[in-house]
């Protein structure tokens, strides 16, 4: 079996900092809460990406933009669904 790879961008952010970015992609222009008596995640959720980009792999697309097609590809099937 071929050893396992992590894709990512070898970048890190906050759950906040992804709310955040969701929001902001979304036009939402509501409150953001956080329960501070609760959880709050994982401290790191970063992978080591050096051996996919050693072999030449880099990602294309941002995770602004893929979380913008995402939304736009849901929000045409949803049209498409409505009579």
């Amino acid at each position: 079996m071929p050893p396992l790879i992590n894709i990512g961008t070898g970048e890190d952010l906050t759950i906040r900092e992804l709310a955040l970015l969701v929001m902001k992609v979304l036009e939402f222009d509501g409150e953001l809460v956080f329960d501070p008596s609760r959880a709050d995640g994982t401290p790191r959720k970063l992978l080591d990406v050096s051996r996919i980009n050693s072999l030449g792999w880099h990602p294309i697309t941002s995770l602004e933009d893929g979380i913008r097609k995402t939304y736009n590809s849901a929000r045409t099937q949803l049209e498409l669904a409505m009579p």
